[in-house]
């Protein structure tokens, strides 16, 4: 392993040792692993992942991905949309260790102890966005988003947008510079930076927020349930033209976008008992 700043220390306390929260919590879900899983090794395109990645191959007995029963991600959060992207169709859990940066979705770096970190690790089930668009130029176009479905404007005009919630007109025109619909594992991302809501998982709700919103001034987004459909139609599409981005999915010149929960794709990733997601997105909160 380099001497690499973005890599944590590996000398840190095991969380599996009885007495654990691992141990002390039933409520936690867990997959259910052979003794000795079969470990796929993928790593973000950086001197440090890629050095890790060869290290813990060896030491784990690494297989290739259509014979993994787990996969382990090294990188950043970046890697780990990327890889839950590519394995959405393969019912495998995916569990990953910062080597990169923000590491929101990761767990702690660490070589000993893969094995045993696997077995108590917790489990949670996300559930994707589903992005249908209608292009200007009669296409339709269908993407999935882990984190959200945004709306920006393609020019120098502000975006105009009707948005309905099931079939209901709810904002007749924001005019914007977009909008995004936030599941709770990406309402830490870009929709807090836009200033909407986090979501704790299991809430069972999704973040409806503009972004940079003129008029109505005051209109700060909505919480809805997870299953509202949420339609978007662009106004005056031909001289203020909007683009739909699908996590990183891009769709030009979208006449109307739907989004809705596809509850038919599952995806579990596994943390750390005592840094788990759900307890990430409460901790994310109260930052300073």
């Amino acid at each position: 392993m380099p001497p690499d700043s973005t890599v944590p220390n590996s000398t840190a306390s095991d969380s599996t040792a009885p007495g654990s929260r691992a141990a002390e919590n039933p409520k936690l879900k867990r997959v259910s692993l052979s003794a000795a899983p079969a470990i796929a090794f993928v790593a973000a395109e950086t001197e440090a992942a890629l050095s890790v990645r060869e290290a813990l191959s060896a030491r784990y007995d690494a297989v290739p991905l259509d014979r993994a029963e787990v996969i382990v991600a090294l990188g950043g959060d970046g890697l780990m949309l990327e890889t839950l992207h590519a394995n959405m169709a393969r019912d495998v859990p995916i569990y990953g260790m910062n080597c990169g940066t923000v590491g929101f979705l990761m767990n702690e770096y660490r070589e000993a102890g893969l094995i045993e970190r696997l077995s108590q690790a917790a489990c949670v089930e996300l559930h994707p966005l589903r992005m249908r668009t209608e292009c200007l130029d009669g296409r339709h176009e269908e993407a999935l988003a882990i984190n959200e479905v945004s709306l920006f404007r393609e020019s120098r005009q502000a975006a105009k947008i009707r948005i309905s919630v099931d079939g209901v007109e709810r904002l007749q025109e924001l005019i914007c510079d977009g909008v995004l619909v936030a599941t709770p594992a990406g309402s830490t991302a870009y929709n807090l930076s836009a200033h909407g809501p986090i979501i704790p998982l299991g809430a069972d709700l999704l973040a409806l927020t503009p972004i940079s919103a003129f008029r109505p001034r005051r209109w700060r987004g909505a919480l809805l349930p997870h299953k509202a459909v949420v339609r978007f139609d662009i106004l005056e599409h031909d001289k203020r033209p909007v683009g739909a981005v699908a996590d990183y999915t891009e769709v030009r010149d979208v006449a109307m976008v739907e989004v809705r929960e596809d509850r038919a794709v599952s995806l579990r990733l596994l943390f750390d008992p005592e840094h788990n997601l759900e307890d990430r997105i409460i901790m994310e909160q109260f930052l300073p």
